[in-house]
């Protein structure tokens, strides 16, 4: 990787996707990781000292409220994270010239599209951790100069609840689970999307990009994957409408990003999303799960 930067200040570094970001970024360069305790990126105040005593050539934001559902019934402490906190990063980093990486999502679509989204598909949030997320994208475009903002889906990790984990939860609970099947999108691996990053940050590679892991499924097809990569069989999973399942969020249909722009000027080919679900799995201990289960 190249050299051009020094120095990489990452914020929400302890989560599912920072805790990657740290891991793959720090061979590479001179990586300070933060997390809330450190930086409350509500509070500006916090923001800037950080920034004002690292210095840093680059400040990439994984800190997010990303409970979607949640976001329904705590608008408030939605956008004061995923909004004016962005705000208040865009600001620091401005005002010493360091670029900005900042991670939004395909939320910001409504799924009515029946092809993939591009990166220059006009946003229409369906609900609020969308429009929570999209006005955080507003702020870095109209404040930065030198930004990047990277959209992506359905992330799985180590580090963090996810799909993945609350399906084998649900496992040890009951014999059957009603997953929707109308709602399509790619399922995202952090490792696949830190490592994804490091390769624009090599590039000095500014904009918007879609990046996913490749192909697209429904989270019925998701499940069914999950629990025949790990042989379990007692469980029966039942295809459901989103409007049987009732959640107070509502989701977009179509979730498919087109990720060429990526591809063409990273060179980088992201893994199918079953490979990376394959490696995901491999990389994790579920010798107790399995005895539980069992």
């Amino acid at each position: 990787m190249s050299q051009l930067f020094k120095k990489i200040l990452i914020l929400g570094a302890k989560g599912m996707l920072g805790s990657d970001i740290v891991k793959i970024l720090s061979d590479d360069y001179d990586v300070t990781p933060m997390d809330i305790a450190e930086v409350d990126i509500t509070k500006k105040d916090t923001v800037e000292e950080a920034i004002n005593r690292v210095k840093p050539d680059i400040v990439i934001n994984c800190s997010a409220y990303t409970d979607v559902d949640g976001c329904e019934s705590h608008t408030e402490e939605a956008f004061l994270v995923n909004a004016e906190g962005v705000k208040n990063i865009a600001e620091c980093c401005r005002s010493i010239n360091a670029k900005l990486i900042h991670y939004s999502t395909d939320y910001i679509f409504d799924g009515e599209k029946p092809l993939p989204y591009t990166e220059n598909d006009l946003p229409n949030p369906l609900n609020i951790y969308g429009e929570s997320k999209l006005q955080g994208e507003k702020y870095v475009q109209e404040i930065m100069e030198d930004w990047l903002i990277i959209r992506s889906s359905w992330l799985f990790g180590k580090n963090g609840k996810n799909f993945v984990t609350a399906i084998l939860k649900l496992t040890e609970e009951k014999e059957e689970l009603k997953i929707v099947n109308d709602q399509v999108g790619s399922p995202t691996h952090t490792v696949d999307l830190a490592q994804a990053t490091g390769e624009l940050v090599s590039r000095d590679i500014r904009g918007v990009f879609n990046i996913t892991n490749s192909n697209y499924c429904s989270w019925y097809e998701f499940a069914k994957t999950i629990l025949n990569f790990l042989n379990i069989n007692h469980v029966k999973i039942i295809p459901i409408s989103s409007e049987e399942l009732s959640r107070p969020a509502k989701r977009p249909k179509n979730s498919i990003l087109d990720c060429n722009k990526f591809h063409r000027l990273a060179e980088f080919e992201m893994p199918h999303w079953e490979v990376a679900l394959k490696k995901y799995l491999a990389s994790q201990d579920f010798s107790n799960f399995m005895k539980r289960i069992g």
